[in-house]
């Protein structure tokens, strides 16, 4: 899985794990879906209501806090919302979002 935040003033901000299971933070643009044959297709959409961030769009980031592995590097972000936070973090190599 991967999320793209999209900012007020369209800046988006990309967050997926990498190969070696690290939190990849990154400044891209949401690609296009691909067809990967027999083994389905990705599709790239917008969900406002099936993530955690869906009690917080329109709001304001007002912290960050970053967690990291010596050997691997970034291994979670966390995001405090003046509603909440919501917890990016890479579990086995997946992306893993979670709300508090």
């Amino acid at each position: 899985m991967d999320v793209w935040l999209i900012d007020s003033e369209g800046a988006t901000t990309h967050v997926t794990t990498g190969s070696d299971r690290c939190l990849i933070v990154e400044t891209s643009v949401p690609h296009e879906g691909y067809d990967m044959a027999e083994c389905g297709r990705v599709e790239v959409t917008q969900v406002h209501n099936k993530t955690p961030f869906a009690d917080h769009l329109g709001k304001t980031v007002l912290a960050v806090h970053e967690e990291a592995d010596p050997s691997t590097g970034r291994i979670a972000l966390e995001l405090t919302f003046d509603s909440g936070r919501v917890r990016c973090d890479s579990w086995s190599g997946d992306l893993r979002l979670s709300s508090k």
